[in-house]
Formats: C-alpha cells, sequence, structure tokens
C-alpha cells in the first residue's frame, strides 16, 4: 500500500500532515475478556467521606497518543532547567508503573493503529486495524465507558482531535471503519444507556460532523439540556452538567499556534472533571492528548514538544486531583508510538532541545500558511527562531510551487499527488530544525514498541509490569463491577 493512500486523506486542510492513519476492513480473531473478573473487593473499612481508597470510584484514563518511550526521554531533555546539573524529571516519571505491549490482532499487519490500539483498552479485546470497538465479526464490544454509564457514573471524552476520531470513537460508538465518522457522530447522539446518552462531556474538535449536514447534532444535543460551546470563555461559562464543546471544524490547533480562544487540554480536563465529580456514584473520563500522534506523522519535532507539554500539565492536573479525592484512580498510557524517533542522529552524541525552545510555530502550522498561499519567507521568518539557511529557503519555496500545480490539477480534496507535494514541503520546511536539534525520524508511520504506563491512586499497582494493552480495560471493568461507593459526598 502506497504512503499515501495508507496514511491519509489529503486535503490540505485537514490532513496537511498527510498522516492520520486510516482504517481499513481486515477481519481478524479477537480475543482477551471484555469484562475481567480479578478485581479487589472492597472492604468496609475502605469508605470514608473522601471514597473508597482501595477500588477507585473515579478514573481518569489518559491516552498520549503516539507518544512512545523515546518521546517521553525527549521530552524529559526539553523540560529539563538547563542551569542544574541533573537532568529533571518530569511529572510522569514519578508514576511509571510498566509497559503495554501494543500490538492488533490484524491478519496483515502486526503494527497497531489507533483504532484497534485504542479498541483494546477501552474494551478489553483484540481486534483489526480500523475498528472502532467491534471484533473480528463487527459485533459491538462494550467499553468501560458504557460500563461506567450503566452503573450511573458519569461520563466523559476529551481531546484535541475530533471527537469522532479513532481514540475518542472507540469509547461510545461501534463501526467497522474508523473513517465513517458522520456514523460516529450520529451514535454518540442516538445511541443511549437507560434512557441517557453515552457521554455526559465531550469536548474536542469535528464540528463539522456536527452540524446541518449531519442532521444538526449540536442543536440536537441543546434540546436535550446539552450546552453547546465552541470556545474557552463559553466553555469557563458552561452551566449544564452536560456539555458539547467543539473547538474547530476538524482537529484541534496545536499547542504553540493556537489562538487564545482555545481552550488548552488542561482547560476543557477541568471543566469536565468540574461537571463529572458531581455524581455520587462517580465518574468515568478519557482524556487524549491526541496531538503528539499528529506532529509524530510529518515528523514535526516541534509540534511533538508542544504537544508534549500539553499533556503533560494535563496529566499533573489529574494527579492533584486524585490527591484531594483518593477514591480517584489516574492512568496514563499510549496507543503505539509514532515515528520512530530518535534522540540524537549522526555522529555526535547530542540532542539539542534549546533549539526547539526557539522555535515560534509548529512545522505543520507553517506547512499550512505556506499551502494557503502565505509568502513562504515571511512564513518561515516568523515560524522559526533562528537563521533559516538560503539554500534550504530556495527548497521550501520549489516545494510550494510544486504543491501549488498540484492543487490546481486536483480532481478532489484528497488527491494522492496534493499529499506527496504537501509531504515535500513540510520535510523542506522542518529539515533546519530536525538538524539543529539533531532529531532523527524513520517512518511517517506507526512503531510497534511497548509503550509506557503511568499510574496514581487506588489500584495503582494493578498496571505495574509488562502487560498486554488490553489489561487495561479489564483492570477498569474489574474495579467498577466491584465498586460498592461511599453514601458520603467527595470532600
Amino acid at each position: 500500500m502506497s504512503f499515501i493512500n495508507k496514511f491519509g486523506k489529503t486535503t490540505v486542510a485537514s490532513s496537511i500532515l498527510a498522516a492520520s492513519v486510516l482504517g481499513t476492513t481486515h477481519v481478524s480473531f479477537a480475543s482477551g475478556s471484555g469484562e475481567g473478573n480479578q478485581g479487589q473487593q472492597g472492604q468496609n473499612e475502605d469508605y470514608m467521606a473522601i471514597g473508597n481508597t482501595k477500588n477507585p470510584k473515579n478514573v481518569i484514563f489518559m491516552v498520549g497518543d503516539g507518544m512512545g518511550p523515546a518521546y517521553n526521554s525527549a521530552y524529559r531533555y526539553y523540560a529539563d532547567n538547563p542551569n542544574t546539573k541533573e537532568l529533571d524529571q518530569t511529572a510522569f516519571d514519578k508514576y511509571l508503573k510498566g509497559t503495554n505491549r501494543t500490538n492488533p490482532n490484524d491478519p496483515k499487519e502486526n503494527v497497531t493503529d489507533s483504532a484497534a490500539g485504542g479498541t483494546a483498552f477501552a474494551t478489553g479485546y483484540k481486534t483489526y486495524n480500523g475498528a472502532i470497538s467491534v471484533d473480528n465479526n463487527k459485533k459491538p464490544l462494550k467499553s468501560v465507558l458504557e460500563k461506567a454509564k450503566e452503573l450511573g457514573k458519569s461520563t466523559g471524552i476529551v481531546t484535541t482531535a475530533e471527537v469522532t476520531d479513532a481514540t475518542p470513537a472507540v469509547y461510545a460508538a461501534h463501526v467497522d471503519d474508523r473513517d465513517k465518522k458522520d456514523e460516529i457522530a450520529q451514535q454518540f447522539y442516538n445511541d443511549k444507556i437507560n434512557g441517557q446518552h453515552k457521554a455526559d462531556v465531550i469536548l474536542g474538535g469535528g464540528s463539522k460532523y456536527f452540524g446541518k449536514e449531519n442532521g444538526n447534532l449540536t442543536d440536537k444535543f441543546q434540546k436535550d439540556g446539552y450546552d453547546y460551546v465552541t470556545n474557552k470563555d463559553e466553555l469557563a461559562n458552561s452551566q449544564s452538567d452536560q456539555v458539547l464543546g467543539l473547538f474547530s471544524e476538524k482537529n484541534m490547533p496545536l499547542q504553540i499556534d493556537a489562538p487564545q480562544s482555545n481552550p488548552l487540554l488542561v482547560d476543557m480536563e477541568n471543566s469536565a472533571l468540574s461537571k463529572l465529580e458531581k455524581n455520587d456514584k462517580g465518574f468515568f473520563l478519557m482524556v487524549e492528548g491526541a496531538s503528539i500522534d499528529k506532529s509524530g506523522h510529518p515528523n514535526d519535532i516541534t509540534g511533538v514538544m508542544s504537544e508534549m507539554g500539553g499533556f503533560e500539565k494535563a496529566f499533573q492536573n489529574a494527579i492533584d486531583y486524585s490527591n484531594k479525592h483518593k477514591d480517584t484512580l489516574v492512568v496514563a498510557t499510549a496507543d503505539h508510538s509514532t515515528g520512530g524517533l530518535s534522540i540524537a542522529k549522526g555522529k555526535d552524541y547530542v540532542w539539542n532541545p534549546e533549539a526547539i525552545h526557539k522555535m515560534k510555530h509548529s512545522g505543520s502550522y507553517m506547512t499550512k500558511q505556506i499551502a494557503d498561499g502565505k509568502d513562504p519567507e515571511k512564513v518561515i521568518n516568523d515560524g522559526y527562531g533562528f537563521e533559516f539557511p538560503s539554500k534550504q529557503m530556495d527548497k521550501v519555496k520549489d516545494a510550494a510551487k510544486e504543491l501549488k500545480e498540484a492543487q490546481d490539477k486536483a480532481k478532489s480534496e484528497d488527491d494522492e499527488k496534493v499529499a506527496a507535494a504537501t509531504t515535500k514541503l513540510q520535510d523542506a520546511i522542518q529539515k533546519p530544525i530536525n538538524d539543529e536539534s539533531h532529531t532523527g525520524w524513520t517512518t511517517y508511520g506507526h512503531t510497534g514498541e511497548d509503550v509506557n504506563t503511568y499510574a496514581h491512586g487506588p489500584s495503582e499497582n494493578k498496571f505495574a509490569g509488562n502487560n498486554d494493552n488490553t489489561d487495561s480495560a479489564k483492570n477498569i471493568f474489574d474495579f467498577f463491577n466491584n465498586d460498592v461507593t461511599s453514601n458520603q459526598n467527595q470532600q
């Protein structure tokens, strides 16, 4: 399969990265159990005013999409205080529990995409790449979010991607192909549990799938009592316990590039927590740093570090919440790694994050600006924090011309030549920062190494050691099956 077909639809606006891994309709055999039976039984003495401290009542499950171990290590260098001798730890390091194996159950591919990876840790089942919480026979698999809703808990989905993207979708939808985003949005509204919508809080991008071309779903949610918000201020002023927040037409902008009116991942997480915590029966919240992966696909180290920073803030915020609410478990992991990131390339034993700190915009942002017709030299000078080589500027200009020609000849918005020309332009834009920082990459796709798992709160040790990615869901099913919540409110 060619790079263009495999890694994305190719409008300049929607797939400037030429890198969203599209699902296929492979058939494979599912394994694992959707609801495990190895959970701990709570004891009466564990229930206090702050709730059950042995078996979690609340779960915050965090996904750093594409966040392989090299990303965590690179971010440690990036976030380090250069004025101290020792390499400082990040917020993640203290809570490292183990690793997850990420392989899918796919007949042709043994490296996962986000759909199969997400299905594994949402349902406890392996499946084929492209599947959204369906098994090899394309039959629905219950997610931990759906289990939480069955138990009367509140539920939330927070992401920097489209809320219909693979990772958020696996928690509240069931389709055989991740590209069926209109259908996923429809299921978000139409599919109910005990007469209630599956997710009480839905925050992220993807407004195009909720508008008039797909049944005016925003209006329907509002009629059912949801606040509908489109910017940071509206989110902050939301009064309803249920909210649909769509802050961009497609994926949300990267943190380094985003306008002030956009909420950050931590802002969306805080809003969700403030609403979900009102339920005495507890909650399940999924929080995804989606654009770590979306920056890794086009080898955009500036975007990667920007999004790792945003995810770390959200992770620390969740840890702080858990410390104040002792019946809340926080788990953070990744579905896979992306791009084959290496910390240092070439003969020198050096990685230079200071060059990345100087950047004013991501490579993806600059690519889109130039693709939209902006002057390449101005865009580069505005986006780079150090001198851009003149010979490389000539290559950027040549690549911009090639892209313009491909755009003019394109007969559809997913034209392969446009995608190839866009990738060539972005590579030309990013070569100086990758060279200056000594950052290496091996692929525009995913890689198959194990990923780190971090956990804090009741039953955190269930995530210790080397586990299969399905074990995350099995553990959470156990917690919820054995949960006997306190009659007292959280303090």
